[in-house]
């Protein structure tokens, strides 16, 4: 669950990681503090479950904006929220742009931090687990014979049985007969459902 999560908070300001650590600790996350990006970057996170960077667009040093420029390239699989001020809206629309999950304008409000970190941390979460999904996904349409993948692309099209039966120069009851077979290997209960396995599958 998120609220299990840790959230690393990177503010050069003591009085804002104390106030950050003290709300996000009441809604049951925890929480580590950083005065500088170089310091959350040169010390290595404890393993959990699931993890989100509370960072200021402003910082000494190495900026938020640089912090998630780095973090995106190294692939660190942290969500990253940053916190602006009313002059760093445009460093925060930036950091948008590079992949930041959220931006939180200073003053901060407490429920709408919270709100903000369990969102993130939970998007995280299913892009990780639909990224496993895509994996064993197109495992699994690999493994459809050539006559069934051409069956299936004509599903895809939103083709009726008998037009794909007719592309495919096969009668109607054997496009049926692919069908059935595609559903049973990918799994698929419904059209909905086999349509999501490719789409993740990335046809």
């Amino acid at each position: 669950m998120a609220e299990s999560a840790t959230v690393h908070v990177i503010d050069d300001d003591e009085g804002v990681r104390r106030t950050l650590a003290y709300v996000l600790a009441s809604a049951g996350f925890a929480a580590r503090l950083f005065p500088t990006a170089e310091a959350f970057v040169s010390e290595p996170a404890p393993p959990c479950q699931a993890a989100c960077v509370l960072t200021d667009v402003r910082l000494p040093g190495m900026t938020g904006l640089a912090l998630v420029k780095r973090l995106n390239e190294e692939g660190a699989g942290y969500p990253v929220i940053v916190m602006s001020g009313v002059g760093d809206i445009d460093m925060a629309v930036a950091a948008m742009k590079l992949g930041a999950a959220d931006f939180l304008q200073k003053p901060l409000r407490p429920a709408a931090t919270v709100a903000a970190v369990h969102d993130a941390i939970e998007r995280e979460g299913r892009k990780a687990r639909e990224g496993s999904h895509a994996v064993k996904y197109r495992r699994t349409l690999a493994r459809l014979s050539p006559r069934q993948r051409d069956v299936l692309d004509g599903i895809l099209d939103g083709k009726l049985n008998k037009t794909i039966a007719h592309e495919l120069g096969i009668s109607v009851r054997t496009v049926e007969g692919y069908r059935a077979e595609i559903m049973a290997k990918t799994q698929a209960e419904t059209l909905s459902q086999l349509i999501r396995i490719a789409v993740l599958a990335g046809l």
